[in-house]
């Protein structure tokens, strides 16, 4: 691992020059192996290793550095000299990270480390390593963090300094860092990569003067900017996901400056600030020479969409375009986050790995996209952060609240909670990867994890059975909390946390069924204790639960607290409590994510349809109706006049609300996995709401499954496929349950028509200020 004499602003250029050894044939093959401290870019001999960026990504640098590996062979010549060159960033590991002021939170040094292996057609092999007679210099860059932006100076670029035949005999020296070698680890996910490039939908003139660019998507990238201009023009970019008053809405931003700045060299220059991200949709750009403005309006500038390399696998889509707007904005705020660890917003002094978000987002991200090995590195990260906190999981992953410096207006308890929903990500989360792709080493290996927060959380329950000491963030963000205090919800947090530990339990104890563990009956009888605990005290004699209010029924029902009578009420009751709240939303991120499976699960369809369907604020098609394309951290982020939540916590790309994604895929499209990884399926759709067709598809480990139903008449028919190897339970309303095999297959059942469900006429969605 080596570092440059020198800081150079903070980002750095390396480079060595070998010649190829001779006597041994052509190059057969060619493997550059790479990792670092901070961020870096490789190259040989003048061209990228690779299409990854931000490498090597963010993980629990104390426990876990990963490498990449690339083929480089086309890039090495059978004869002659050969380049490896690296640019270097601050990155996480040395920039600005968390919301309380860290910054170099993993040390104040960036530092490189790579092995180049060339194979001859002898075998021989030849190889170069990092090592001091490696050169450094500056960079055209001078500023570079993720919160903040970079800054490119054109006229410092020095052409050819990572190819042959480059004089870096004025360079400065580099020298050895040390560093625990038994960190190096290989990546279990994918990287992050540039996806696709997004010219501007609009330009103009906001009422201040400033120029304004809309690229009509809430995305997470960078601009790439092309102009010709006079050396040394300044140009300046801000970044931000929405209009407020016509003019550029950074409050949301914080103290993150989401800026990027330019400083042109007199020929054609490119900037691409590759050492930064933002979270946006318009930009506000400064410092354009009057005279240019026939480049911008020609494709000067574009934005470049970033995230994970993943499979896409799940689609969906409906008779109903508001419906589809909120899937389409449920995909682009996973995108949007899944940028090498699951992180809450991508936009704000934040952006990190908060477990309560992907505890109850999983199931959706792993139908859209294959998330199996993403989702597993992240656990990696998870289990090495808790082995360190003696199996409490930690809110964040990577802990930056351990790693960092504490914020005085923090409550210290609750970063050292065991909390529910947050902490049992550690549980959850592989359970939906085993469910999803039904590949049970994802249980074996996260099972020290899962057993010891499990463990964790019985310790936390009182003598009564119940979770109901200690923090915890109970119904996080119920709309009717004030603004100031997110987790005063309406739900009692030990009603939130008791249902939880529940959960937790049951699915330990089946996981320790499936891997043959002993322990199977410690956790049978946590669950029997947590349920009585949940039943004496929190459910009365008439079927009423503690809190009486939408969360607490939804929690109850679909994490089987209940008998069958009392399911019942339960059911009749939310229904009820939906119906009192005018089919606006109620619940906040514990609720939410069951509450339509809750009301179709006890026979409330329809209810369901309704509260999905509901434009009014709060509900999830009024961000819709605002022109949203991502989805809100908050049910009101934007007002109805257009202005941002006065609170001091507002994201516009938040996924968590958007779990609600998996009903659409389960219910209204109706596939399920009967047995996990979909080797048996189960296809029931439920129709209602008003809408005359639906259809998805998903590509399983088996295949791909795809449903289609549509209305004719009173008839509703379901075509469907089920791929090789697998058979699948078809039930429709009012039919038989029909056991089919692969194929095709098409079905008939008697209904309501359309027309006499919920009306869904699509009202007018908002031009300006939506993201």
């Amino acid at each position: 691992m080596i570092t440059p004499d020198q800081d150079f602003h903070g980002a750095p250029l390396l480079r060595v020059e070998h010649a190829l050894e001779s006597g041994h044939g052509d190059v057969v093959t060619a493997t550059l192996t790479a990792t670092g401290q901070g961020i870096f870019e490789a190259f040989v001999n003048g061209t990228p290793v690779g299409p990854d960026v931000l490498s090597p990504g963010w993980s629990s640098y104390q426990w876990r550095l990963r490498w990449r590996t690339w083929d480089i062979t086309e890039l090495v010549p059978d004869s002659g000299p050969v380049v490896v060159g690296a640019a270097l960033g601050n990155g996480w590991h040395r920039g600005r990270l968390g919301f309380t002021g860290g910054r170099a939170l993993y040390g104040d040094q960036l530092a490189f480390m790579a092995r180049l292996d060339v194979t001859f057609a002898d075998g021989h092999v030849q190889t170069i390593v990092t090592d001091e007679t490696w050169r450094a210099a500056p960079s055209a860059t001078t500023a570079n963090d993720l919160y903040d932006g970079q800054t490119i100076d054109a006229r410092r670029h020095q052409p050819g300094w990572n190819t042959t035949g480059f004089d870096d005999t004025t360079w400065a020296g580099v020298h050895e860092v040390a560093f625990d070698p038994t960190t190096l680890t290989a990546p279990i996910g994918p990287p992050v990569i540039r996806h696709e490039t997004i010219r501007p939908v609009r330009i103009w003139t906001s009422p201040t003067g400033k120029t304004l660019l809309d690229f009509g998507q809430n995305l997470v990238g960078w601009t790439r900017t092309t102009i010709t201009a006079p050396a040394g023009t300044e140009i300046t970019i801000r970044h931000a996901e929405v209009l407020e008053h016509d003019e550029l809405g950074t409050r949301p931003l914080r103290t993150a400056e989401a800026t990027d700045r330019y400083i042109t060299s007199g020929a054609q220059d490119v900037f691409e600030p590759t050492f930064t991200f933002h979270g946006f949709r318009y930009a506000e750009i400064t410092g354009w020479p009057d005279h240019l403005t026939h480049q911008l309006t020609n494709g000067a500038i574009e934005a470049i969409v970033v995230s994970s390399d993943l499979d896409r696998t799940g689609y969906f889509e409906c008779s109903n375009p508001d419906l589809n707007q909120l899937h389409e904005n449920v995909l682009w705020s996973l995108r949007g986050n899944f940028l090498d660890l699951p992180t809450d917003c991508p936009q704000r002094d934040e952006r990190l790995g908060w477990t309560g978000d992907i505890a109850v987002f999983a199931p959706t991200a792993a139908y859209l996209y294959d998330t199996q090995d993403f989702l597993a590195d992240w656990l990696t990260d998870l289990a090495a952060e808790q082995h360190a906190q003696h199996g409490r999981v930690p809110l964040v992953v990577p802990d930056v609240f351990l790693a960092g410096p504490t914020d005085p207006a923090r409550d210290p308890e609750k970063d050292r909670a065991v909390t529910a929903i947050w902490g049992d990500a550690a549980v959850w989360v592989p359970w939906t990867l085993y469910q999803a792709y039904g590949n049970p080493d994802i249980l074996k290996a996260q099972y020290d994890s899962m057993t010891a927060h499990t463990r964790g959380v019985a310790r936390c329950l009182s003598d009564t059975g119940r979770w109901d000491t200690g923090f915890q963030f109970g119904d996080w963000l119920d709309p009717d909390a004030p603004a100031d205090q997110p987790g005063a919800g309406k739900a009692d947090v030990g009603v939130v946390a008791t249902a939880c530990a529940y959960r937790t339990f049951d699915l330990m104890a089946q996981i320790a069924a499936i891997l043959g563990h002993s322990d199977e009956p410690e956790f049978r009888v946590l669950a029997e204790r947590a349920l009585r605990g949940f039943q004496t005290h929190y459910v009365t004699d008439d079927g009423r639960i503690h809190s009486d209010c939408t969360t607490v029924y939804a929690l109850a029902i679909e994490f089987g607290l209940l008998d069958d009578q009392q399911r019942h009420i339960a059911g009749e009751r939310l229904a009820e409590l939906v119906a009192e709240s005018g089919y606006r939303i109620s619940t906040g991120f514990a609720g939410t994510p069951v509450i339509t499976a809750a009301l179709s699960s006890t026979g409330h369809t329809e209810t369901a349809y309704r509260l999905l369907l509901e434009r009014k604020c709060p509900s999830w098609l009024y961000p819709v109706t605002m022109g949203a394309t991502t989805i809100w951290e908050r049910w009101n982020s934007m007002l109805p006049d257009g202005t941002i939540n006065p609170g001091t916590m507002t994201s516009f790309n938040h996924y968590a609300l958007g779990a609600v994604a998996h009903w659409l895929h389960t219910v209204v499209a109706g596939i399920t996995p009967a047995e996990p990884g979909y080797s048996r399926i189960r296809i029931a759709p439920r129709p209602g709401g008003g809408l005359t067709w639906a259809k998805a598809s998903l590509h399983t480990p088996h295949g791909e499954i795809r449903t289609h139903w549509h209305h004719d008449g009173d008839q509703l028919i379901l075509e469907t496929t089920i791929p090789e190897g697998t058979t699948a339970v078809v039930e429709l309303p009012g039919t038989a349950t029909a056991t089919v095999g692969p194929g095709c297959h098409r079905f008939t059942a008697t209904c309501l028509s359309p027309a006499s469900m919920v009306a869904s006429t699509p009202a007018p969605r908002g031009a300006g200020g939506g993201t």
